[in-house]
């Protein structure tokens, strides 16, 4: 059995950063693994260890420097890993969630996996539509936000919870190849091991073109326009001094405001 993960590299901005036009220099961000596809992978690990003859493959869309990046999942237990990219995704501002899907689906064409687990969003774009723009896509089945799994391998068939609106669960079964999309709080991802982290180092790493994957890129539909920091509003008064001076302030405060005991 394969099983496929789709995983991403996000940025997080620093507290305090500087834009310039449509940027933000590399120096005000960290780059890491996508928090939900944390868990995908995390999940697709418990399968192998609980199955046996599973093999996780990982695959991301991203630059050189996102290898880093996807190491952490070799180091933490897939087997081996995917990078897509070329020059002519580098010159796009933004990609789009059908543009990433068609990228995946030509990955997931080669490889034949039975699953496919996605991360419900990603923490920056979070338009949370890749995993099921993937499944259309494949023309797999698929469920979105899962947030409990129970494979049976033999039968082909996945039975999962997933969250709906308003609070509400549906238990459904899906049938094998499929693609998931994960929630937090799935699982517990681990930590890579020391051991782990050295292993990652010689796993395959294998990088593809849209060209060798056999897609054609279209028109971007996304395109960068703008870039701001959002405004804040915040009714904050802020206490300098020790204790008792902060006691003072505070307890003056509060009478003005008609908080008095």
């Amino acid at each position: 059995m394969k099983v496929l993960v789709t995983v991403a590299e996000v940025a997080e901005a620093d507290d305090e950063f500087e834009i310039d036009g449509l940027t933000i220099d590399d120096r005000y961000l960290t780059f890491d693994l996508n928090e939900w596809d944390n868990y995908a992978l995390e999940e697709a690990i418990q399968l192998r260890e609980a199955l046996g003859e599973v093999e996780v493959v990982s695959v991301t869309i991203g630059p050189e420097r996102a290898e880093e990046t996807i190491r952490q999942g070799l180091a933490k237990g897939a087997d081996r890993a995917i990078r897509v990219w070329d020059d002519e995704l580098a010159a796009l501002d933004l990609l789009d969630s059908g543009t990433k899907a068609s990228l995946l689906a030509g990955v997931a064409r080669e490889e034949e996996p039975d699953l496919i687990l996605s991360g419900v969003q990603s923490a920056d774009g979070a338009f949370g539509a890749t995993g099921v723009a993937l499944a259309a896509e494949l023309g797999y089945q698929w469920a979105a936000v899962v947030n409990q799994l129970d494979l049976d391998a033999d039968d082909g068939v996945a039975s999962v919870h997933r969250e709906l609106e308003g609070g509400v669960e549906e238990l459904t079964d899906v049938e094998l190849p499929a693609v998931l999309t994960i929630q937090t709080g799935i699982n517990e991802p681990r930590y890579a091991s020391l051991r782990g982290i050295r292993q990652a180092q010689t796993k395959p790493l294998d990088v593809k073109t849209p060209e060798e994957l056999g897609v054609e890129l279209g028109e971007p539909v996304l395109s960068l326009t703008s870039l701001a920091e959002p405004e804040t509003e915040s009714d904050v008064t802020y206490f300098e001094g020790g204790a008792d001076e902060s006691a003072t302030q505070l307890a003056e405060l509060l009478r003005e405001r008609g908080v008095d005991a």
